[in-house]
């Protein structure tokens, strides 16, 4: 009897056991499969709430927007695409437009313009005839404005990367003489200085992370800055490279080059400022003073001879 008693006992145990391992492990599973379940839901729901606060365009426009943007690329060439895409770097990429793009602007422009040149020509009341030629005129705008746009932006570019030069070859010499390699050199420089050149030397060493040459980095930096110094500068060094010439030598010299076209530049400068300043004088302030000083003369002496 007490054996009876004693394996009735361990069956128990290990039944107790056994059943409480799997009923834990069904527990986990239950409360894993509600948890994973919950979060789909919640996943879903936001997925739709997401979708419903889009906005129309969005939801409608957009996708219409790009399938029409696609179809248009299509109709560009290639060679014609990569002129625009170099007229883009060369102004900064303004707005982060790509060629086609700029495309659809320059088309945009060339049906918006002429008419508001035609409502303009309805305003004033004119012929048919001279209605016609604003429409013309307005088509011109809309051809010429945004290239006329690229081309400011790219002379305000050059203008300011010819002004940052000089102190960013000082700076990159100084680095060169202290012993860092030129790649180092320009990482420094990046560093320290912002601008025009700032960003296309950075921009050059991405470029060779990613792959290229030196030789093919800098001489994008030549391609998309249309300045006589700088593209001087980007030879000089592919030069001394491809001879074995030492850099810091170049670039020396040309740090004395540059700060003396720098000092002639200023000195052209000041004497273009008395011929600028001429036309003002004459049409503003000579009519002012003459004016000032001559009027009560001038009305004394009408007053004189009206009371003679």
């Amino acid at each position: 009897m007490i054996y009876l008693f004693l394996f009735l006992t361990v069956t128990f145990c290990f039944y107790g056991l056994l059943s409480f391992k799997t009923e834990k492990k069904a527990h986990v599973k239950e409360r894993l499969d509600y948890f994973l379940s919950s979060e789909q839901n919640i996943k879903e729901e936001k997925t739709e709430t997401i979708e419903k606060q889009q906005s129309f365009y969005l939801r409608l426009i957009s996708p219409i927007f790009l399938d029409f943007k696609k179809n248009f690329n299509k109709r560009i060439s290639g060679e014609k695409e990569e002129k625009i895409d170099m007229k883009l770097q060369r102004a900064g990429n303004p707005f982060g437009m790509t060629p086609v793009d700029f495309r659809l602007v320059q088309t945009a422009f060339i049906c918006i313009f002429p008419m508001i040149f035609a409502g303009y020509a309805y305003l004033l009341s004119v012929g048919a005839g001279i209605g016609v030629v604003f429409v013309f005129l307005g088509f011109l705008a809309g051809l010429f404005v945004p290239n006329q746009y690229l081309k400011m932006k790219t002379k305000t570019r050059n203008i300011n990367a010819l002004r940052e030069f000089p102190d960013i070859l000082d700076l990159l010499t100084v680095c060169l003489e202290a012993g860092l390699g030129f790649d180092a050199a320009i990482t420094k420089v990046v560093a320290k200085k912002e601008g025009v050149l700032a960003f296309e030397f950075q921009r050059c060493l991405e470029e060779i992370r990613i792959g290229k040459t030196r030789r093919e980095a800098l001489s994008g930096i030549r391609d998309r800055l249309d300045v006589d110094v700088i593209r001087s500068f980007i030879s000089s060094i592919l030069q001394a490279e491809k001879l074995g010439i030492g850099i810091v030598r170049v670039l020396r010299v040309q740090s004395n080059e540059v700060r003396e076209q720098r000092k002639q530049r200023a000195e052209e400068k000041a004497m273009k400022a008395p011929i600028k300043m001429l036309f003002p004088l004459i049409l503003f302030i000579f009519p002012s003073l003459f004016i000032v000083l001559l009027g009560p003369a001038i009305l004394q002496i009408i007053d004189t001879f009206k009371n003679s």
